[in-house]
């Protein structure tokens, strides 16, 4: 061709041709920013296969909730016919009652006993004038909510009296229950559960308890939660100790702001030689999920450490007759693998599905493809749980099932690459590249039983850390990030074992001394049999 066209208007054609292929994969790359940009600010509603293979073939995902990490786990439903799929996606039912709860729900409401105005039990019927009138179990029941605020006080006015010969002042002795601290076990557990479950920033409660004409300043707050952090302190030293024994641990990170180490507090931190590692400079909270005969244990770390490093001291309170755990994360293998102690790693089937996502309006026939293979994979995970399947049973399933799917796509993605019908230096390249490097991680839950098939779990419990976050903006000291990841970790756990947070923070509080002695017993899972205990009978 160079003869044809002489070696000027080659050379031309030749960087025309270049051009175009540079300009191709930057706006290829940019529409993957773009992709995860608006993931990054919630603009992006959804990863989900049933919306983003709309009019493809095939039956929605059974567990499409599982798969984009933001839902409550790979539940599975039954699957949709073909013809419906490439149809208007069905609409789903909604719930009886709209939202409106029967009395019985109220557990906290105060019952009154309203007797008939006019009749009595074992009279005669007004009615009838035969029969006898008896007592139905059920009564009628009227509901009626009232608006309280978050912490209520009362006050105790001891009458005073004064001798008007010598002087002397005699006080009325207070009720027992006016004894006490100020702030009662419950109000502290109220603030901690506003503060660090709910992620009500301190002057937002204070401005509430302003407007309800019981003011309780936000320093006032924070002076309460350190004070009493203390009563804590042991339990929650007992819930890593066992969190350190789980089989599977999930861990991830999530960006944070402590100022203590951010601007001039870092500056003069450096200036004294008080920081270590000066080069450092980023700040996250670490979560990490510990399954125990797949019940969870949570924790959260903030501060100057990675997911790797918080774990690796985790792990050194850990059974060393035990077996090394399974540590599910995602790829970053640098910043989530723990040195120094032995782990079987396995990788975030999502994070790797994400890749696809993020590229599929630029390569919309291969994605589209990985993203239908990985779905029947999903669909298989939903199944196992819907039918509680065991970790032996579920492993059998997936082997079966799953494993020749997985094998397919892994010979599609090397056939793509080895016969250059993408480039590999592209941004689909480096998706089907992160999938292939990591294949024995991602592909771990067809070789082990109980391992599982992606982090969303522990991507969920960081909402929590985040919601405080967007919602607080940072915390001020490293002493206010320690106090928070410990009431954070001991709320989320209640929460994932289906206890009350309020009234298991209560307990510990009202039994404070009991729990520094026996911190075991006062676990989530162990304090209502401990307060069963306890009272005399």
């Amino acid at each position: 061709m160079k003869a044809q066209v002489g070696a000027a208007d080659f050379e031309l054609f030749r960087r025309l041709v270049n051009t175009l292929l540079a300009v191709t994969a930057i706006m290829t790359s940019s529409k993957a920013m773009l992709s995860r940009l608006r993931r990054l600010f919630g603009l992006q509603s959804t990863e989900r296969s049933r919306d983003i293979l709309k009019g493809t073939t095939g039956a929605a995902d059974a567990s499409d909730e599982s798969e984009n990490g933001t839902a409550e786990g790979a539940a599975s439903t039954e699957p949709e016919a073909a013809d419906q799929t490439r149809s208007a996606p069905p609409t789903r039912p909604s719930r009886k009652g709209h939202g409106r709860l029967p009395s019985s729900d109220y557990e906290a409401a105060t019952h009154v006993a309203v007797p008939h105005q006019e009749l009595e039990c074992g009279g005669p019927c007004p009615d009838c004038r035969r029969g006898k009138l008896y007592e139905l179990t059920e009564p009628a029941r009227c509901l009626r909510i009232f608006g309280r605020p978050m912490l209520e006080a009362t006050c105790w006015d001891c009458q005073r009296l004064r001798c008007s010969s010598c002087g002397s002042v005699h006080t009325a002795e207070s009720p027992p229950e006016a004894q006490g601290p100020k702030f009662d076990a419950t109000a502290v557990a109220m603030i901690a559960l506003g503060r660090y479950g709910m992620g009500l920033p301190l002057s937002r409660m204070a401005k509430l308890q302003q407007h309800m004409l019981l003011p309780v300043p936000a320093s006032t707050q924070w002076a309460v939660l350190d004070e009493n952090a203390s009563a804590f302190e042991p339990v929650f030293a007992e819930l890593e100790r066992h969190a350190a024994q789980g089989e599977v641990l999930h861990t991830d990170d999530t960006h944070a702001r402590v100022l203590g180490f951010m601007g001039r507090r870092r500056a003069k931190l450096l200036q004294r030689g008080e920081l270590p590692d000066p080069d450092r400079t980023g700040l996250f909270t670490t979560g990490v999920v510990s399954l125990t005969h797949e019940q969870p244990t949570v924790l959260f770390y903030t501060g100057r450490q990675y997911a790797g490093e918080n774990v690796a001291l985790l792990l050194a309170a850990r059974d060393q007759d035990l077996a090394p755990p399974t540590l599910m994360s995602d790829g970053l293998e640098s910043r989530n693998v723990p040195a120094g102690h032995a782990v079987v790693e396995s990788n975030c089937l999502t994070h790797a599905r994400r890749g696809f996502v993020d590229q599929l309006t630029s390569f919309p026939s291969e994605c589209r493809h990985v993203i239908g293979q990985l779905r029947e994979v999903y669909r298989v995970e939903g199944e196992c749980l819907k039918a509680r399947l065991s970790p032996d049973e579920r492993l059998a399933t997936h082997q079966r099932l799953a494993a020749p799917i997985m094998t397919d796509l892994k010979v599609w993605i090397e056939t793509q690459l080895g016969n250059k019908r993408v480039e590999p230096n592209s941004d689909l390249g480096k998706a089907y590249k992160y999938v292939l490097k990591r294949w024995d991680r991602l592909t771990l839950f067809l070789r082990l039983p109980g391992v599982p098939i992606d982090n969303n779990l522990c991507e969920r419990v960081l909402k929590m850390a985040i919601r405080h976050r967007r919602n607080s903006l940072f915390y001020r000291s490293e002493r206010g990030a320690e106090v928070g990841d410990m009431f954070m970790s001991l709320i989320h756990t209640a929460e994932l074992r289906r206890e009350n947070p309020f009234e298991y923070l209560t307990a510990i509080l009202q039994n404070d001394k009991a729990a520094a002695q026996h911190p075991a017993d006062w676990l989530p899972w162990t304090y209502r049999a401990t307060l069963a205990r306890l009272e005399p009978s």
